[in-house]
Formats: C-alpha cells, sequence, structure tokens
C-alpha cells in the first residue's frame, strides 16, 4: 500500500519536508534520483542560511531586522518578487535554527573573512554536506523510507490532485505528495533553449557551467508545466555567478568562486569593462556577474587584479595567471595588448583618491569613465599583476511552479488540495532575478517545513483540506 507523504527530492528542502511530515505522524517515503554518495543536490554546495534577527542571537551579531531583509531582496530583484511570500520566508528564517539544531545541524561563529556576512548569514559548521547528512540521519530515526536512484519521470494527476508517481515502470501511490525536485540548470538542451543565440551567433548556454548537481535536469518541472501547473518565472533567470573558467562542468560548488571581481576591474575578451566593479558588497552583488558574463563575447572574461588586493578576498582553488607588467599579463591571457593597456590606462587616470575600506561602500570611486567604478577604485599599478579567466557558473534556475502560503501547486489559480511544492521548484515566486547570499535555502528551508506540514495535514485528515 502506498505512503501517506511522498516526497520528491533529496536536498534541504525535501529533507525539510520529509523531517516535518514525519514529526507530524505521518508515513514518509523520500524519493531522491542522486545515488547515496551523491545525495543532497544543491545544498551539499551551501555554507549558509540568511536570517532575520531583531537583536544578536547566538552566531549572529547586531540585528538584521525584516524591513532591511525586505529591502535587501526588493533591491537584487528588482521587485521582480511575491512581496507576501517574500516575507514569510523572511519571518520564518529568524525561527527555524533551533529546529535545524534538533535535527542535528550545528552553526559555527562567522569566519573573519566572511566581511560583514555574519551580521546576516549563519554558517553551518562542516558546510552543507554536513547539514544534508545530519538531515538524512534524522530523517532514517524518524522512519522516513529513503530511496535512491529513484528518479520520477512522470505523476499521475487527476482534477488537480496527486494520485501516483512513476518510477520507470513502477507505480508509487500515496495520499499527498511534495514536489522539491529542483531545477533545470543540467539540462544543457533546455538552457540553450531558454537563452537561444545571440546577436554574435553564439549559443551562450554551451558555455555556462554548472556549480550544482548534474541530477537536476528539471524533467519533473517539465512534466508539472505540460500538465497544467501554473508557471513563475524566466526561463534565463537564474542563480549565475562569474566562476573559475577552469572549474568542471559539474559540482564545483562554492570553491570555483572567484571573489576579487570589487578589488580590481574585469574586461572581456575585447579587453573592454563594461560593467562597475564596485556597486555595493559582494554578498549582494556577486550572483549578478554570472548573467553579465553571458552577456559577453564567448560567455568569457578576466578579473584583474595587482598585488594590493592579495590577503584582501577568499582565495581560489586555481592560481590566478601572473605577470611582473599589464602588457606581459595582457599577452599570457590572450588578449590585445593595446586595448587592454588603453583600458587599463583610462581607469587608473579616472580613479579618486579616498580613504579604501573594503567593509564599508567607502569613497574610493572613478570619475570620468564609463562604466564607472563607484567604491573600492585603486589603481591597478603594483606588481606582480593577476588575470583570473571567468565563465558563467549557473547554480540553479528559477523558472518554477507558483504557489502560495500553503506551498500548494495551483492549476488555473486552483490550490491543490494534495500536491505541493518546495525548494528552487518554487523558488522564482520569490527571486524573479538577482540573488543574495543565503537566500536560497532560506526559502527552501521555509517552504519544505510548510510543504511538510501542509502534506501530513492534508494525509491525516483525509486528503481535503
Amino acid at each position: 500500500m502506498g505512503t501517506d507523504v511522498l516526497v520528491i527530492g533529496g536536498g534541504n528542502a525535501a529533507l525539510c519536508a520529509a523531517l516535518m511530515a514525519a514529526e507530524a505522524g505521518a508515513s514518509v517515503t523520500l524519493l531522491e534520483a542522486a545515488p547515496r554518495e551523491w545525495r543532497g543536490g544543491n545544498s551539499g554546495h551551501t555554507r549558509n542560511l540568511r536570517c532575520m534577527h531583531d537583536a544578536p542571537q547566538d552566531v549572529l551579531v547586531d540585528a538584521y531586522p525584516e524591513e532591511e531583509f525586505w529591502q535587501d531582496l526588493l533591491k537584487v530583484t528588482g521587485g521582480i518578487t511575491n512581496e507576501k511570500l517574500a516575507r514569510l520566508t523572511i519571518r520564518a528564517s529568524s525561527t527555524c535554527r533551533d529546529w535545524m539544531r534538533k535535527h542535528g545541524v550545528h552553526f559555527q561563529p562567522p569566519l573573519s573573512g566572511a566581511l560583514h556576512v555574519a551580521r546576516t548569514n549563519a554558517f553551518f559548521m562542516g558546510g552543507g554536506k554536513a547539514l544534508v547528512n545530519a538531515y538524512y540521519r534524522s530523517a532514517e530515526k524518524l522512519g522516513v523510507q529513503i530511496r535512491y536512484n529513484a528518479p520520477v519521470e512522470r505523476l499521475e494527476i487527476e482534477n488537480g490532485r496527486f494520485v501516483a508517481a512513476w518510477v520507470g515502470n513502477e507505480r508509487i501511490t500515496a495520499k499527498t505528495c511534495v514536489l522539491a525536485a529542483g531545477g533545470f540548470e543540467s539540462n544543457r538542451e533546455w538552457l540553450r533553449q531558454a537563452w537561444g543565440q545571440n546577436e554574435r551567433g553564439e549559443w551562450p548556454a554551451d558555455n555556462f557551467l554548472i556549480r550544482g548537481t548534474r541530477f537536476n535536469q528539471g524533467v519533473l518541472l517539465k512534466h508539472m508545466l505540460a500538465q497544467g501547473a501554473d508557471p513563475i518565472g524566466d526561463a534565463t533567470q537564474a542563480h549565475m555567478v562569474a566562476i573559475d573558467a577552469r572549474a568542471p562542468l559539474y559540482d564545483g560548488g562554492i570553491c570555483t568562486r572567484i571573489d576579487c571581481v570589487s578589488l580590481g576591474v574585469v574586461v572581456n575578451t575585447e579587453a573592454r569593462r563594461f560593467y562597475d566593479e564596485g556597486e555595493d558588497f559582494w554578498p549582494k552583488r556577486y550572483a549578478i556577474w554570472g548573467r553579465l558574463v553571458a552577456q559577453q563575447p564567448g560567455q568569457t572574461a578576466y578579473s584583474i587584479i595587482d598585488s594590493k588586493a592579495i590577503g584582501r578576498f577568499m582565495p581560489p582553488v586555481f592560481e590566478g595567471v601572473q605577470a611582473q607588467t599589464l602588457p606581459e599579463l595582457a599577452q599570457k591571457i590572450g588578449l590585445d595588448v593595446d586595448t587592454f593597456m588603453q583600458t587599463l590606462n583610462d581607469y587608473n587616470a579616472a580613479c579618486r583618491p579616498g580613504t579604501f575600506d573594503h567593509t564599508t561602500l567607502d569613497d574610493c570611486h572613478t570619475e570620468g569613465v564609463s562604466p564607472a567604478k563607484t567604491h573600492w577604485a585603486r589603481t591597478i599599478d603594483t606588481a606582480p599583476f593577476y588575470a583570473y579567466a571567468v565563465r558563467p557558473g549557473v547554480t540553479f534556475t528559477y523558472l518554477g511552479l507558483e504557489t502560495d502560503e500553503t506551498a500548494a501547486v495551483r492549476f488555473g489559480g486552483v490550490p491543490s488540495d494534495n500536491l505541493f511544492v518546495a525548494g528552487e521548484m518554487m523558488a522564482g515566486n520569490v527571486l524573479g532575478k538577482g540573488y543574495t547570499a543565503g537566500v536560497g535555502m532560506s526559502i527552501g528551508t521555509a517552504f519544505g517545513r510548510i510543504a511538510g506540514t501542509q502534506a501530513a495535514r492534508a494525509a491525516l485528515s483525509g486528503g481535503a483540506q
């Protein structure tokens, strides 16, 4: 016979749903597409959770009130967000840590190199992999049946209600179901289709690297959209970061990030700057750079710094290209030396002296050069010089299923009474575009817990709410 609650997915949101449903007394089965050693989806690559708090709390310093969190989200999304669901996420982020600890998650004091993120984000001891492992251990203790290598290709849905899921030729029934199977970032064909061809005749998506799991193919998402589930979001919008061009195609994770952008200049393959490198603090702006680079020729750019920047950012895994002079650096990375030197000379001449402080929006800026650099603008003049080639790294896509405060999947505006959605499959409700560090885990935790609670309630009350 079937289970009370079927959870499809194996990352943070799916695990939160499974744990909440099991705590509510429901029998739960979790289907993870990946083998056990690759379980956890993108959550294994995370480090922290963005948390609202009105006063200092354990590992969080100062205060990060609801309104400031909301304004941060509003700024990065350009207003493309559902305020009701965003505020629900923000409020939930202030109360989830005790529950997380109960399920074996440990938090660590902030790292000194994390700048001011210690005020806004709580870091997991051992990172996302430790969090995922803790949740799996807790789920097993609570009796959740976990199946690996169990990708769901399709669902049986009747009149907006979940009936069964299919894994290969096996039909799995349940009273209620939670969808938390991630986006489609690992599906190259879908990315190509979404991004199309640019004016240079390139297919930008062919040069994208995937920061997270190879198992997020979007099979279930595509199936749900074909079944008439209400969509949310734009297929080209994603949490997309400029990462080391030498990163692996999948699962590079955090360590492939290049974090020196705000300390130097970024040029494209034509040796020209194309955006303000000092627009805002890096945790708020790092996730726009993947999209910016995706729009450049060859989807490649170069972060250029001098030795004054060394020690001020998280060092990359791979060493940068190093040279004693700027013309030599241009030659080594294959850029036109004359154009490169004109770009660097114009930038250096435009830098206005100020009091450099990488922990504040300082007064070091440029004048008379376009694009401007509004903060942390210092001349690049102290050898040795370094260049890091970057390409777009997709973390997760924002096209998903529209939902409401009950996490219900909607068909023609009508919420299902036994089919729910959480995590990356619905993050587009909150993230229309842009990203700010740790908010993906805030969304997954909030809606995973809501979806699990609602699914258990519907299952134990006989289906209808």
